[in-house]
């Protein structure tokens, strides 16, 4: 299968799991607004989505991918088997205990990290939810071990797809609240048990996939085996690393608890922003990561560079027209997709804000997914740790040093700002290795690339202007789609066209760089500097 259709098989699970959370975010907004339960919620469900994205896309595609594979190489399915068997052993009680501890020290967390702001019965209301919530991760770090599984097999779509489940069990209780009018906290409360139940379900459907794959796994006495010390000397600074976003996150909530309506405005425009970078982001990583350390366990370093290359070049031709869309019309997005119900036109032009902040980085966060691999497909986790840890601190700095000034907009950029920072430092440590080769041809490509979102977003901006009668606040939400849906798939097209005629990118182009380059690779020492 060529990278190419990799790419789109993850990042087309992703995308619809990523639209079916835009219904869930509307019916939220609707239902909600961004008014204290949303808070609530959003507050409680930040400590498990943490750790969720920590393992799901840090420590485990970090850490368990290469050695996996590395097992598929050496000692076959069976080797890899009793691998996975052991890490499972030693996962299951980790997460077992760590659970009780989070479930006791619920009310310090969140009097202290989570949200210091929130007090008397939102407070109360919040630590009850989170505490539903919290076992989402035993089942979520599971799911995540399934999933580094199924993709060092191959097999993409079923990680892809399973997602899709918890949005399913979201929408539902979403559905049943507003249809029998419950009061805010009830629906907050439905909420946090349709997370739980949505994590068993897609810890299921990952079994059963990896079942389908040819693979099964017993349970074995917790023993620290080297393979596994291995991985937990591997899977800790990983999981900073690939948490750096949701690091970021934690801190931006904590210092927006202080404000009233701060984190629910934050959390529907990361919504927002998540789509480009889920879909685009996610697939590059998950896909990236088993290819390039495959190819340098078999000492291809050209097949490795082609593969990095290729990975960064279609980054950019999908996130740089997608932030500059963003620039270009946040207003219109954000009042089609959530302004209705209790989300008011004022929460509009908040969220719209963030939303344009988020987007000046967009691009550095998913070429971040891009550059990671270079360093984990190496056993090197530390790297990306200490730079995630200098992108913490600017972060930190800058979002307190912000926020009295510009509240919720405040974080946002310095959230954005953060994030490019760390992709600069593992840009540039990569090149310094020489284990990162940019081809002439990405550069020259990549700056027509920008050209072509430029103009793109310049006619977005006025095409937007000419039909604004349709898309102001109070017009119909069919109204508003009919119109701007076209606007988007016009500028859009517009930017094809332009990034082809000015050769930023060509049909051959494509067509030759997302093949697998294996045969052709040539097989060539690793420098060991």
């Amino acid at each position: 299968m060529s990278l190419f259709k990799k790419f789109v098989t993850v990042g087309g699970g992703t995308l619809g799991s990523r639209l079916m959370g835009f219904a869930r975010e509307t019916m939220m907004a609707a239902a909600l607004g961004t008014g204290p339960m949303a808070e609530a919620f959003y507050a409680a469900f930040k400590l498990p989505n943490l750790f969720r994205r920590l393992f799901a896309e840090g420590a485990f595609n970090a850490a368990f991918v290469p050695l996996f594979a590395k097992e598929i190489e050496t000692g076959g399915i069976d080797g890899a088997k009793r691998f996975s068997e052991e890490v499972f052993g030693v996962l299951f009680t980790v997460l077992l205990v760590l659970t009780v501890v989070m479930e006791l020290a619920m009310p310090l967390l969140m009097r202290t990290i989570i949200a210091p702001g929130f007090e008397g019965d939102k407070y109360d209301i919040t630590v009850r939810l989170a505490a539903i919530m919290f076992p989402y991760l035993a089942c979520m770090s599971l799911t995540a071990m399934l999933s580094g599984m199924l993709n060092s097999l191959h097999h993409y779509l079923a990680a892809a797809i399973a997602p899709i489940f918890f949005n399913v069990a979201m929408i539902a209780a979403l559905a049943y609240g507003i249809w029998i009018k419950a009061d805010g906290v009830t629906i907050a409360y439905y909420l946090s048990y349709a997370v739980l139940v949505a994590g068993i379900l897609q810890m299921l459907v990952l079994y059963f996939g990896v079942r389908h794959a040819g693979m099964s796994i017993a349970f074995r006495r917790p023993h620290m085996t080297p393979n596994v010390k291995r991985l937990l000397l591997l899977a800790l600074p990983a999981a900073v690393t690939g948490g750096v976003t949701q690091i970021n996150l934690i801190i931006g909530q904590a210092i927006a608890s202080m404000k009233e309506g701060a984190i629910a405005s934050l959390q529907y425009a990361d919504r927002i922003y998540q789509l480009p970078l889920g879909v685009v982001g996610v697939a590059v990583g998950v896909v990236l990561l088993p290819e390039l350390a495959r190819a340098l366990k078999s000492r291809h370093m050209v097949e490795a560079d082609s593969l990095q290359n290729r990975s960064i070049e279609f980054v950019l031709f999908l996130t740089l027209p997608a932030a500059a869309g963003i620039f270009a019309l946040s207003d219109e997005i954000i009042r089609l997709v959530y302004e209705r119900g209790a989300f008011h036109p004022d929460a509009t032009v908040t969220v719209a804000a963030v939303l344009t902040l988020f987007g000046f980085g967009l691009p550095g966060f998913v070429l971040n997914k891009a550059l990671t691999p270079g360093f984990f497909a190496r056993e090197d986790t530390k790297t990306p740790m200490r730079f995630t840890m200098i992108s913490v601190v600017v972060n930190s700095g800058l979002s307190i040093a912000l926020f009295p000034f510009f509240a919720e907009r405040g974080i946002a950029a310095a959230e954005s700002i953060a994030g490019w920072l760390s992709t600069i430092m593992l840009f540039i440590a990569l090149r310094r290795r020489g284990h990162l080769n940019i081809e002439r041809p990405l550069v020259t490509r990549a700056i027509r690339m920008v050209i072509a979102s430029v103009i793109m977003a310049v006619a977005a901006h006025y095409m937007a202007a000419y039909f604004s009668d349709y898309l102001r606040s109070g017009s119909h939400a069919l109204t508003q789609a009919a119109v701007l849906l076209p606007i988007v798939f016009a500028s859009f097209v517009l930017y094809l066209a332009i990034v082809f005629a000015i050769g930023g990118a060509d049909i051959g182009m494509i067509r030759r760089n997302m093949k697998r380059r294996g045969k052709a690779a040539q097989a060539i020492p690793e420098d060991p500097a």
